[in-house]
């Protein structure tokens, strides 16, 4: 009966260990890998050079200068620009601009400054996040004047507050982002307590290091399925108006680190088991079959 009780707070302690490893694995990632602008900026930098992304930051530019060359049509001659000739000229140059180091520079600071605003609207108390293009538009303007771009110097720099998280939001995603900070820290501790505690007290604590092994292996491999089932539903409806292609590579730059966690994961968990089981092979007793005796001795 003894043995029996400690077998079970171990199986308990086990299983939570290998429940909180992976929910661990990812607090940490969301923690540290996307609330940390360095991290984030420079996971987002090669983004730059990604076709699919060129691609819907030209869409994007093109429809912009287009809604801007219709609403600046006058109203009152009922002039129409002829869209569908400027646009093709429009959308050639947006995509040569793409390809252009003024890009990665505004690519850049567009990302550090969206993400500064969205931090500091989380780690503050109240308030939509905005981000000042100013902060965007000037390394843009700065490269094109240093690459001689005709009329680069008359790019006008305007400080527009843009919002990219309204007030509405930021309350409940604080109070997620707090929990979130919390869990980072704490669960990957309550992992490993449980797990040798669980070993611990253990009756046979080779047979628990084993189903502690499997299980962190079933865990890693879970959180590796979710992210799997995370990308195909990102990409079958990306949001906004983000073409699935781009959609689908910011979604794999920014878990690129958690695919990595979740497969080191299943690689320790089995091969903690499979050394448990390697040596439990060894060290097991060798039977010997006692020698046997020559004919029947005579009377």
């Amino acid at each position: 009966m003894r043995h029996r009780s400690r077998n079970t707070v171990s199986a308990v302690l086990v299983a939570l260990a290998c429940l909180f490893a992976p929910c661990g694995v990812l607090a940490g990632w969301a923690a540290y890998g996307l609330a940390d602008t360095g991290r984030y900026v420079a996971t987002m930098a090669p983004l730059a050079g990604d076709p699919a992304v060129r691609e819907a930051v030209a869409d994007a530019v093109r429809d912009g200068v287009l809604a801007e060359v219709a609403a600046g049509s006058p109203a009152d001659t009922g002039a129409v620009p002829p869209l569908g000739t400027v646009g093709p000229f429009v959308h050639d140059a947006a995509r040569s601009f793409t390809r252009t180091e003024a890009f990665r520079a505004g690519w850049e600071a567009g990302n550090r400054a969206a993400h500064d605003a969205v931090l500091r609207a989380l780690r503050g108390h109240g308030g939509p996040a905005t981000v000042d293009l100013a902060a965007v538009t000037t390394p843009v303007k700065r490269q094109l004047v240093q690459e001689h771009v005709p009329l680069a110097e008359r790019i006008p720099v305007r400080h527009t507050a843009v919002t990219v998280l309204p007030a509405r939001e930021v309350g409940r995603l604080r109070r997620g982002y707090q929990l979130l900070d919390v869990a980072a820290f704490w669960l990957p501790l309550a992992a490993v307590a449980f797990a040798v505690t669980g070993i611990a007290v253990a009756a046979r604590r080779r047979v628990a290091l084993t189903a502690a092994g499997l299980g962190t292996a079933a865990g890693g491999a879970l959180l590796a399925l979710a992210v799997l089932l995370g990308r195909r539903l990102t990409v079958a409806a990306p949001p906004g108006t983000i073409p699935s292609p781009a959609a689908g590579a910011v979604y794999d730059a920014l878990t690129a680190t958690l695919r990595t966690a979740a497969w080191c994961l299943v690689a320790l968990g089995l091969t903690v088991s499979l050394a448990t089981w390697l040596t439990s092979r060894l060290r097991r007793p060798r039977t010997t079959t006692p020698p046997q005796t020559g004919g029947p001795t005579g009377p």
